[in-house]
């Protein structure tokens, strides 16, 4: 058996994992605004309420930065005091077993890899569109994390007058129409065709995302998965037909882009790692 968790600053989220199934899982809101030692000793806590015999090792997924030879996480988003956290020495002096730490968007990717419909696939790019734009890469089945685990920060690439993540995340929502992802999704879902023009433009942003994948790694699959994939179905034709400007055609009718079917596949790859 082993625990795996998936640390945001909006909730923290573990579970047991065994035989490659979930057989218990703990969420709760993130103490993310308290100082450091609040937040380190709720998630000790989160961890001890799973804490059963038998339990091998603990694998967990933090969005920032990570030393992941050391378990050393830098600058954590939206947990402002996690400037430089030694995680994987606090947890295995606290559990007295093997821990280890990664980026919670690789986490995604080995979960998706290992667990979810893609298992078919050697070459994937997985991307989180939420609160921001992550993604997790598998080459040639292994994850690639790149030297500092900086390696899939899309988002961040330069793009129109900010980057991809200002266009592509919930950020988009709140500075360009002053609406949550959230209520968007919710009222289109309720019947408000006034929001599809918004939809189709966060299309149009996505299909320039995947191109800029598909340049860079050019993979078999990309796998979506955060808040924001839920509404694949309202923004899904225009991000296709922005795809269509792509120069290499063949490209574009090989590529399978999906959504995750599984919203356990952090923990399940945190478990994986």
């Amino acid at each position: 058996m082993r625990i795996g968790v998936d640390l945001g600053g909006t909730n923290i989220r573990a579970g047991i994992i065994d035989r490659n199934a979930i057989i218990k899982k703990l969420s709760e809101p993130c103490k993310a605004e308290m100082p450091e030692q609040a937040v380190l000793g709720q998630l000790k806590e989160i961890i001890s309420a799973l804490m059963p015999p038998g339990v091998e090792s603990i694998g967990i997924g933090v969005p920032s930065v990570v030393d992941a030879e050391r378990g050393i996480v830098y600058n954590v988003a939206n947990i402002p005091s996690w400037k430089e956290i030694p995680l994987k020495s606090i947890l295995e002096e606290a559990f007295q077993i093997p821990v280890m730490v990664n980026n919670d968007c690789n986490c995604f990717a080995l979960g998706e890899y290992h667990f979810g419909l893609h298992r078919q696939y050697r070459n994937i790019v997985c991307i989180t569109l939420g609160t921001g734009v992550g993604a997790g890469i598998i080459i040639d089945g292994k994850l690639y994390a790149g030297n500092n685990t900086g390696a899939g920060e899309i988002g961040s690439l330069p793009y129109l007058r900010h980057d991809y993540e200002y266009y592509c995340s919930s950020r988009f929502f709140l500075h360009e129409h002053g609406i949550t992802g959230k209520d968007a999704y919710e009222r289109t879902c309720a019947g408000d065709r006034s929001l599809l023009p918004l939809w189709n433009e966060i299309g149009n942003h996505l299909g320039a995302l995947m191109k800029a994948i598909l340049y860079t790694y050019d993979p078999e699959a990309i796998v979506m998965g955060g808040s924001i994939s839920n509404a694949f179905r309202f923004f899904s034709a225009k991000m296709y037909e922005s795809l269509q400007s792509f120069p290499y055609p063949a490209t574009i009718e090989r590529i399978k882009i999906m959504v995750s079917k599984d919203e356990d596949s952090a923990l399940l790859g945190a478990a994986a790692l």
